[in-house]
C-alpha cells in the first residue's frame, strides 16, 4: 500500500506539473519560443493573487478573476511590444528577451515583497481530504488541481481544433508566410497565443500559492519543471504535457519513497532517460509535412 500511495499521490503531483507546463507548451507550440521567464510569471500570478485576496478579504480562487485578466492582458501587450519584435531578430533573440524579462521579474518583486516565503491561504481546501482507504487519503485541493489540470489541456485542445483561431494558430504556426498570404495577421495571431498562454500561467500561479510556499526566486524551479514535463510528454502535445506532468510526479513520490533526498533527482534521471530513448517525448507529435 506504500508503493500505492507513492504512485497515487505522484499522480496528482503530476497534475500540479501539467498545469505549469500548459502555457510554455502552447507558446513554444505555436511561436517557437521557450519562454525562460514562465516560471518567474507563475511566481508573479501567486504574488498577484496574494495582493488581491488581501485587498478584497476574498479566497484564493476567486483572485482568478482578476489574476487571469490581468496576465492575459500583459501577454498581449508583452508580445505586441517586446516578443514579436525578437521574433524577426533570429532564434536567439526571444531566448534573450525571456531570460532579461526573468531576471527583471525576480529582481521586481524581491524589491516589492522582499525574500519572505510566503503562500496563499486555501482554508479548508486545503486540509480537508478524501479517505479512498484506511491506509490511502487524497486532498482535496490536490484532486482539485488535477481536475484543473486536464480542464485547461481539454479546453486548449478544443480551441485549438475546433475553432477560427485555433486553425489560425496552427497555420500561422505551420508556415507563417502561407498564412499571411491567405490574410492572416500574424502578429494579432502570436499575441491572442500568449496572453491564452498566461491565462493557463495565471492558473497555474494561484494553484501553486495554495499547494505550497513561494519565494520571488522560485520562478527558475517551476521553469525546470514546466520544461521537463513538456519534454518528457512531447514537444508541440497538449496531452503529452498531461502525461508528461503525471510520469514526473510519479517518478519524483517514487524515488522520495526509496529516499527522501532522491525525490527531485528522481525526476531529472527519468528526464533525460526519455531524451536519450525517444528526444521526440512519449507523445511525439506527427510530422506537419
Amino acid at each position: 500500500m506504500t508503493w500505492v500511495n507513492a504512485v497515487v499521490q505522484g499522480l496528482l503531483l503530476g497534475g500540479v506539473y501539467a498545469l505549469y507546463a500548459c502555457g510554455l507548451s502552447l507558446v513554444f507550440g505555436v511561436l517557437r519560443i521557450v519562454n525562460l521567464a514562465h516560471g518567474d510569471l507563475t511566481v508573479l500570478a501567486a504574488f498577484l493573487a496574494l495582493v488581491v485576496g488581501q485587498a478584497l478579504g476574498v479566497h484564493p480562487l476567486l483572485t482568478l478573476l482578476v489574476v487571469v485578466p490581468a496576465l492575459a492582458a500583459a501577454g498581449y501587450a508583452l508580445q505586441h511590444a517586446v516578443l514579436f519584435p525578437a521574433l524577426r531578430g533570429g532564434e536567439l533573440a526571444p531566448l534573450l528577451v525571456t531570460f532579461g524579462l526573468s531576471v527583471v521579474l525576480q529582481n521586481l518583486l524581491l524589491e516589492a515583497f522582499s525574500a519572505d516565503t510566503r503562500s496563499l491561504p486555501a482554508g479548508t481546501l486545503g486540509t480537508a481530504g478524501l479517505a479512498l482507504t484506511d491506509l490511502l487519503s487524497v486532498g482535496w485541493l490536490a484532486v482539485l488541481t488535477l481536475g484543473v489540470a486536464v480542464a485547461v489541456l481539454v479546453g486548449l485542445q478544443l480551441l485549438i481544433s475546433r475553432t477560427a483561431i485555433g486553425r489560425a494558430m496552427r497555420a500561422t504556426s505551420d508556415d507563417p508566410e502561407t498564412a499571411q498570404l491567405m490574410g492572416l495577421d500574424d502578429r494579432k495571431v502570436y499575441a491572442v497565443a500568449t496572453a491564452i498562454a498566461f491565462a493557463t500561467i495565471a492558473v497555474a500561479g494561484v494553484f501553486s500559492g495554495m499547494r505550497g510556499t513561494f519565494t520571488p526566486t522560485l520562478g527558475p524551479q517551476l521553469l525546470i519543471f514546466a520544461f521537463e514535463a513538456v519534454i518528457i510528454g512531447g514537444l508541440g502535445s497538449l496531452w503529452g504535457t498531461l502525461v508528461g506532468g503525471l510520469v514526473l510526479g510519479v517518478a519524483q513520490t517514487v524515488g522520495a519513497q526509496i529516499q527522501p533526498s532522491y525525490g527531485v533527482l528522481a525526476g531529472h534521471l527519468v528526464f533525460l532517460a526519455v531524451l536519450a530513448a525517444r528526444p521526440g517525448g512519449i507523445l511525439r507529435r506527427a510530422e506537419r509535412r
